[in-house]
């Protein structure tokens, strides 16, 4: 399910329906079930690439914590931290990781740690520029994916146009979290899209709730809204215009702004 689809080139999101034309350069975010990933890579024209080598710029908490996870799943990790006895303490903590002690900022380090052969790159310090320009010297060296912590929302904006695949901020993941107590309906999960302004909020349906019982196509549902998903007693469900939500299941919508509070009163 097609949920979301930026131009090109703008800043406008756009909730498509059925007669929405997709061009090149869009990106697109869909809903799928884990069976539909490789149609979407064949459909989209993606080849899937597996993440197997890592690393990661950064040795604070949030390098740390990654860094843990990473090698648990068996990928090999590379960390660079500068601060000598910062790195000496990782890597007695890290044993299956590669802890540098050097500056990620250096090219010719970066390349003798065999940036070339990365997977992906991420860049966790705690300078927002450090950070994005270190994943544009990854990108330069065609890695696959790039991840930078800012802190500044402005760069957002401009995510895309300079080339960085993701940009992580953490007031705005606060941010979420906090707006989950403060929505109307029972919110259980709330989110925004990456360079974009169109959220994705997780309702559990009420028995009073205005959509309890109804199918989604009888819904007054706005147009700059879908719903994407429907996760009833643990499974996942694709849910087109002939589903009936029924009290308990769990709903992922995705909306543009002016759309939230229509979409919390019906699912209030």
């Amino acid at each position: 399910m097609p949920i979301v689809i930026k131009r090109k080139g703008t800043q406008f999101s756009i909730i498509p329906r059925g007669n929405s034309v997709f061009e090149e350069g869009d990106d697109v975010f869909f809903i799928t079930l884990k069976e539909g990933v490789e149609d979407i890579y064949k459909l989209t024209g993606k080849i899937k690439t597996p993440i197997k080598n890592v690393m990661i710029l950064g040795g604070g908490r949030i390098a740390f914590n990654t860094a843990k996870k990473l090698s648990e799943n068996k990928i090999k990790v590379s960390l660079i931290e500068q601060d000598k006895i910062k790195a000496v303490e990782l890597a007695d903590k890290l044993p299956n990781v590669m802890v540098i002690n050097g500056d990620g900022r250096n090219l010719e380090l970066l390349e003798e740690e065999n940036l070339n052969s990365m997977d992906a790159f991420i860049s966790v310090t705690g300078n927002s520029e450090t950070n994005i320009m270190s994943c544009l010297l990854a990108n330069s060296k065609n890695v696959g994916k790039t991840i930078a912590l800012v802190e500044n929302m402005d760069y957002f904006k401009l995510s895309h146009s300079i080339g960085i695949d993701n940009l992580i901020n953490k007031k705005l993941l606060a941010a979420n979290t906090i707006f989950r107590y403060i929505r109307r309906g029972d919110v259980v999960d709330i989110t925004t899209l990456n360079n974009s302004d169109v959220e994705i909020l997780e309702f559990i349906v009420k028995s009073n709730s205005k959509v309890a019982n109804s199918k989604i196509i009888d819904l007054d549902f706005p147009r700059t809204a879908i719903i994407g998903g429907v996760i009833k007693e643990g499974k996942g469900i694709i849910a087109l215009g002939d589903y009936t939500i029924l009290p308990k299941d769990r709903v992922v919508v995705c909306c543009l702004p002016e759309a939230v509070e229509k979409i919390e009163i019906l699912f209030s």
